[in-house]
């Protein structure tokens, strides 16, 4: 092994005591290739990047690999159970036959364009029509309650339509598994799209929103409080028992995709279970009565936990700690029932009225949109149009931008004078309604967008109600994704920096109650990407959390160290490559830099609101036309212009994104923060790509990549995935990427940003949730289970199986996408189906 790393690290020769980081100077990249090699080697052991960190030395890991022998599947169950019979629980080959040839590729997607453009034109044709009847009302009166009636129908029509779809389509879910791209799989993906696109959403956290996947068939009972926007897909294959809370971010979709195939299976949750933010439950799960999961876990096939018990980590392992940390309030069916019911009071009579009335008004008060509904205006020219959209779309956007920011700094922190922390208050309330009001309006994702990456960060979150101590100004303190429960309960000490996609946990739900807490970061912290922190995390100063690490809620305070793992383990803070570039943040030097980059970072994000802004211009008159033209083509126009609105906007900001990248690759790069590429690559992030989740689970996905310069093969099913680096990342033939996947070809870790290729083979499998770093190979048809994190430089071999956070060789395929063996996914659905009465049982009493 020393001859191994000595040529990896380029020296001669290696002592047997020398710190792998200390001494010669390694980081994880490094010691990631190291591993590669000696997995190449016979005659050696294998070693992970764990083992590397906890044995640092070629004597320690020597022994400690010389010591280990092969441990057993992560499984509470008995060896000599039965062998499972449903066809969802067979481990599948990456490279089965039956998979989906082109010619079904091709026509499923010709079938789902043709889908979207139908239920365009009916949307259209009904929107018409609805108009025209609330158009013909007199007086205010007879206009508000025509806009009752028809925006009320609609409303109810639009959530009741999946529902019916789903019946029809079909039926009942069951266990089984189907070839994407096939006939089958359409009819999964009309239900799925109905369901994503389904306002129903906006109720998540509701009592009505459990009442809707009762609808759908989802066997669910007393006082459920679910909080996540993830939709559960197969929804006769879950069950969750009365008293259950499921927090945010969580999956739980009863269907994943594996080498070209859709697998369903049941996912079973009994009475008074806990699931915690950012966790995946993979099919064939189940959890026992009052069992938990906590935050940033995951429950692999086939996995059970026991009534009572507790588990965290991907895969989940036991813990003694409680994740229920508020304590139960008075919260029965009358006070839910009337929530509910108040909801659909405050919609009706409201929201809808001004939705549809409003936009009467607009069309009547607003000359540049009257006119154009008169025959005679059919025919204005172009310079006319254009003319009209100017000023209308400028008031609209920049009016959203200064308005919604007037708003943002005010109303919220009114609201926040009802809400006492540390108080636990019964859900479906007053309190709860301020809560959730003030929790949607801070976490609005345009702001953080806007200002995310720059200096002026600090300033946006400090007005929205952040506590940030004395700020060390770095130009790059927070990324542009970050949210909380309340923006006034979190503190984030001096000298610290935040990546991407950091979520604070400051608020506790129980199925009865909530209580908002402080969250305490501490000072000269490095956070990564996709982190979970929740209200009484054990870190202090001085610390580094990687990517997807479980912050701990027990132990001692952590201090000067890095932590990497769910759940979490001790690394290194920093190590020499690391700080190379730290005395350009200090001095004059860093002065003259910052100054730089904030001259930089303003000149970014006056393009991106011109961006913005000249994207809902052309909008705006594509729309004028399209009103315009209504009397003449009639409803067709309205089908034509939401077809034309999204292929403007995908290949608009397709566009923005090339040109910004001077239609050039990237090239792997090592740099400081305060190096002008640097502040070149953030504004590529900056680029917007929510459109891309419109084409989910199509081909055209893999149209919209090739156009953004990422390398696709064919036949690709991509569920959900997102690629930070296009020009960096390369994707095998018929590779199947799950929903929530993640391929980021960029590190930043304090003042140093990194960033290389990362490939995935032929045939690879990524698991719903799972994060592939940068500088990563996955050979031919190697799968990388859920909520895993393959981290730099790792090479996984071809048909390897492997998970966990940090990913490693799954024994025997244990953990993969396939199965964790048929032992425990026959137990597991045993387990189902006991639990799965009990709960029906509980879903029958509350109806």
């Amino acid at each position: 092994m020393a001859e191994v790393l000595a040529d990896v690290v380029c020296v001669e020769h290696i002592a047997p005591d020398s710190n792998f980081f200390d001494d010669l100077g390694a980081n994880s990249l490094v010691m990631a290739q190291f591993c590669a090699r000696i997995r190449k080697r016979s005659d050696l052991p294998s070693a992970s990047m764990k083992d590397i960190y906890r044995h640092p030395t070629i004597r320690t890991l020597a022994a400690a690999l010389a010591d280990a022998t092969p441990a057993p599947v992560v499984s509470p169950l008995p060896i000599d159970s039965p062998p499972p019979t449903s066809p969802s629980t067979q481990v599948m080959s990456p490279a089965r036959a039956g998979m989906a040839s082109t010619s079904a590729y091709v026509l499923c997607g010709t079938l789902q364009l043709l889908i979207f453009l139908g239920y365009s034109f009916v949307t259209g044709l009904v929107a018409a029509k609805g108009y025209e009847w609330v158009a013909t009302g007199s007086g205010l009166t007879d206009i508000y309650l025509r806009s009752i009636m028809f925006g009320g129908l609609g409303f109810v029509a639009i959530c009741a339509f999946p529902v019916v779809a789903k019946w029809i389509l079909i039926g009942r879910w069951k266990p089984r598994e189907f070839p994407v791209w096939s006939l089958t799989y359409l009819r999964f993906w009309i239900v799925k799209v109905l369901l994503h696109a389904n306002p129903v959403l906006f109720f998540v956290g509701n009592p009505l929103y459990v009442l809707y996947l009762r609808a759908l068939g989802a066997h669910i009972g007393k006082e459920v409080t679910i909080l996540s926007h993830s939709v559960p897909v197969c929804t006769d294959l879950l069950t969750i028992g009365a008293g259950t809370v499921i927090r945010k971010d969580s999956h739980f979709l009863c269907y994943r995709a594996h080498a070209g195939h859709i697998q369903t299976g049941r996912i079973t949750l009994g009475r008074d279970v806990f699931i915690g933010e950012k966790t995946v439950l993979d099919i064939d799960t189940s959890m026992g009565d009052a069992a938990q999961l906590g935050h940033t876990s995951a429950l692999y096939r086939g996995q059970v936990v026991p009534a009572g018990e507790r588990r965290h980590g991907s895969p989940a392992q036991p813990t003694e700690i409680d994740y229920v940390r508020v304590a139960p309030a008075r919260c029965g069916t009358l006070r839910r029932a009337g929530f509910g019911l108040a909801t659909l009071l405050q919609l009706f009579l409201v929201y809808v009225p001004l939705t549809v009335g409003g936009t009467y008004m607009l069309f009547t008060e607003v000359p540049a949109l009257g006119k154009r509904l008169e025959p005679k205006t059919a025919g204005l020219t172009s310079s006319e149009l254009l003319i009209d959209a100017l000023p209308l779309s400028v008031a609209l956007f920049f009016g959203f931008v200064f308005v919604g920011l007037a708003l943002l700094f005010t109303v919220p922190r009114l609201l926040n004078l009802v809400v006492k922390p540390d108080k636990v208050y019964p859900l479906y309330g007053f309190h709860y309604s301020v809560h959730r009001t003030m929790s949607h309006m801070t976490n609005i994702r345009f702001f953080a967008w806007l200002f995310g990456d720059s200096s002026y960060i600090v300033h946006y979150l400090r007005g929205l109600g952040y506590d940030l101590s004395k700020v060390e100004q770095t130009g790059s303190n927070f990324g542009t994704e970050v949210q909380h429960e309340s923006p006034y309960l979190v503190s984030v000490g001096s000298g610290t920096m935040v990546a991407d996609g950091l979520s604070i946990i400051n608020a506790d739900f129980s199925s009865t109650s909530f209580r908002v807490s402080r969250a305490t970061i501490g000072p000269r912290n490095f956070l990564g990407n996709n982190i979970a922190y929740p209200t009484g995390g054990r870190t202090g100063e001085n610390c580094l959390l990687a990517t997807k690490v479980m912050v701990p809620l027990d132990g001692e305070i952590r201090q000067g160290v890095g932590l990497l793992g769910s759940p979490c383990f001790e690394i290194p803070r920093s190590v020499e490559r690391d700080s190379r570039f730290d005395h350009l943040r200090t001095g004059a030097e860093f002065h003259r830099n910052l100054a730089a980059k904030n001259r930089y970072n303003i000149r970014s994000m006056i393009l991106f609101l011109l961006v913005r802004w000249l994207h809902a211009f052309v909008l705006t008159a594509l729309g004028l036309a399209s009103v315009g033209l209504y009397g003449v083509v009639g409803h067709v126009v309205i089908a034509a212009y939401l077809a034309l609105a999204l292929g403007f906007t995908t290949l608009y900001f397709v566009l923005v994104e090339r040109c910004i990248g001077s239609f050039r690759p990237l090239r792997p790069r090592l740099c400081s923060i305060y190096d002008p590429y640097f502040w070149w690559h953030e504004r590529l992030w900056k680029v917007p790509d929510e459109y891309l989740n419109v084409f989910n689970g199509t081909p055209f996905k893999n149209v919209v990549w090739r156009l953004l310069g990422v390398r696709v093969g064919s036949r690709v099913f991509d569920d959900g995935c997102y690629m930070t680096e296009r020009t960096l990342t390369t994707i095998g033939n018929d590779c199947t990427l799950n929903a929530g996947t993640k391929i980021q070809c960029h590190s930043q870790e304090d003042g140093t940003f990194k960033s290389d290729h990362s490939t995935l083979g032929p045939g690879c499998t990524l698991g719903v949730g799972a994060h592939v770093h940068y500088g990563v190979t996955m050979g031919d048809g190697a799968v990388l289970a859920p909520d895993s994190f393959l981290m730099k430089g790792e090479e996984v071999p071809a048909r390897a199986h492997w998970g966990g956070n940090p990913a490693v060789e799954m024994p025997d395929g244990a953990g993969q996408l396939g199965a964790i063996g048929p032992t425990a996914t026959a137990t597991a659905t045993a387990t189902a189906t006991a639990t799965g009465a009990s709960s029906a049982n509980d879903a029958v009493t509350a109806s």
